[in-house]
């Protein structure tokens, strides 16, 4: 079971998503936790701080965010013993912080990372404490010991499969076992993270490597829902989805889950819930590998795209050129969202303009280059395989008013994208939304 940063946001907020995570009789809970929301912001602040030489500045975030997290402990906890227990604790998180302080303006990336990693450190910790004061047999296993990656930066399942298993075996008598999410340790040993997905991600690869039953991904919305409910009105929650379905929605725009960081379930066949810390009782969505053959399950929306036209009358049957353009990308280490070609040129789209200019100057060399900003891709998801004749005419005739720069379909069995500009976007989830789902 996964809780973000909202939902151990306050005391109150910890003490309802206690409940939450207190197993039934003869049941276990593995519960990954993240930071109280707003203290990975504070901390970066902090490290920017130091960075910029202006150990003052770090000095009076580090001040502010202590004044906080000490108030915290008289509301969450009940009797003396464990408010001592846990201001003993953090004080020495806050000594550890202001000995960066100290360093500046010589602190290292390795130990911003130790800065970062102290959210996590702290939130389990506390919630640790306060189930102990509650009577339940609770056991804080750190993240530092169990999640590792590897040369690449990609996670050491086999370390953690073997760390975790070993950890579980060492404290067989406890029903619930806490961890931090987001925070792991390098291959050389070093503290890091896990950067794509945080604490969703950190779940997940415990859940694989243990073959749990379930992994639950809780947040403070229901589920994953048909449309962008910050658009369009009366979405419904998308009861299940297929894994492919669900990283294709979380890629092009559904916020509540990231596109990698269900991989590892997937590969385990671990089923993922996404379920409502704010409604415990809701079903949210389920995400497995079961396809429910002919059904389009939901429309998410990519803001702030790019779009890259290369036009060249040498393209025509030059083997090479995709190869010349992929090249430049590559280069840049830019990725690419969307493409379409023809015999005479190329289109691409980027959701990172950062490297844009040196992209351009190097593409003018095979081609006549046009860029259009403010642009957004709009995917539909469902099974949409060639087989299932219709489907993608209904999402093609849901925006036959709009104007579409580009349309993807067939890179996948599981969606069908549509380019436009982001002054299009709201009209063209509500015109989606009134053609697929208005019936269902």
């Amino acid at each position: 079971m996964k809780f973000g940063g909202t939902s151990v946001g306050s005391p109150q907020r910890m003490k309802e998503v206690a409940q939450i995570f207190t197993p039934k009789a003869g049941e276990q809970s593995f519960v990954v936790l993240s930071a109280m929301s707003g203290t990975t912001n504070n901390l970066v602040e902090i490290s920017d701080y130091l960075y910029r030489n202006n150990p003052e500045g770090a000095s009076t975030v580090i001040n502010q965010l202590e004044q906080k997290y000490m108030a915290h402990v008289e509301e969450l906890y009940s009797t003396q013993e464990f408010r001592d227990k846990t201001i003993q604790f953090l004080q020495s998180e806050f000594e550890l912080l202001r000995s960066f302080v100290k360093k500046a303006p010589t602190v290292t990336d390795a130990d911003e990372k130790i800065i970062l990693a102290q959210g996590e450190v702290m939130s389990t910790n506390m919630v640790t404490n306060y189930l102990q004061e509650q009577g339940h047999r609770v056991i804080l296993l750190s993240a530092l010991d169990i999640v590792r990656t590897d040369e690449n930066g990609e996670p050491d399942l086999n370390f953690i499969r073997e760390a975790t298993v070993k950890r579980l075996r060492e404290f067989l008598d406890y029903d619930i076992y806490l961890t931090q999410g987001f925070i792991c340790r390098n291959f050389r040993g070093e503290v890091d993270n896990l950067k794509r997905g945080g604490s969703d991600y950190t779940a997940c690869l415990i859940g694989a490597v243990l073959q749990v039953e379930e992994i639950q991904i809780w947040t403070d919305i229901d589920g994953m829902h048909n449309n962008d409910p910050r658009v369009v009105e009366h979405t419904e929650p998308v009861r299940q989805l297929y894994f492919e379905e669900a990283a294709e929605l979380a890629y092009f725009g559904a916020k509540i889950l990231h596109p990698t960081c269900i991989q590892p379930a997937k590969f385990a066949g671990v089923p993922v819930r996404l379920l409502n810390t704010m409604d415990p009782t809701a079903p949210g969505t389920l995400i497995n590998n079961e396809i429910q053959h002919g059904t389009i399950k939901a429309v998410a929306a990519k803001d702030n795209i790019t779009c890259i036209q290369i036009q060249s009358s040498r393209m025509l049957l030059a083997y090479g050129f995709l190869r010349k353009v992929f090249e430049i990308f590559e280069q840049h280490k830019t990725a690419i969202d969307m493409i379409c070609t023809s015999e005479v040129g190329v289109s691409v789209t980027i959701d990172n303009p950062s490297r844009l200019p040196e992209i351009v100057g190097e593409l003018k060399k095979y081609g006549t280059v046009q860029v259009n900003r403010d642009m957004c891709i709009v995917c539909v998801v469902g099974d949409l395989a060639s087989g299932n004749v219709g489907f993608e005419t209904r999402a093609c005739m849901a925006v036959k008013k709009i104007p579409v720069r580009m349309i993807s379909y067939g890179g996948s069995n599981y969606n069908i994208s549509f380019l436009i500009k982001a002054e299009d976007k709201k009209r063209t989830l509500l015109a989606l939304s009134e053609t697929l789902f208005k019936d269902e």
